[in-house]
């Protein structure tokens, strides 16, 4: 379990900067508006589990 706790908030942020980078690189290449919207969109919603995930390990962090 502790190593689930972790890597969780890691891998959550990662999840988050591989798709706001994918995102960026669509806009830079001049590539479709709504893939890049969508994957902004993504990106919104993993940062909202990163948060919840790295509040939880805090969380759990300090409990023990």
């Amino acid at each position: 379990m502790d190593d689930l706790v972790d890597w969780a908030a890691p891998l959550a942020v990662a999840a988050v900067a591989v798709v706001l980078v994918l995102g960026l690189f669509n806009m830079l290449r001049g590539g479709s508006s709504s893939l890049s919207q969508k994957l902004m969109r993504w990106r919104v919603i993993l940062q909202f589990f990163a948060i919840v995930i790295t509040m939880g390990v805090i969380w759990l962090k300090s409990r023990s």
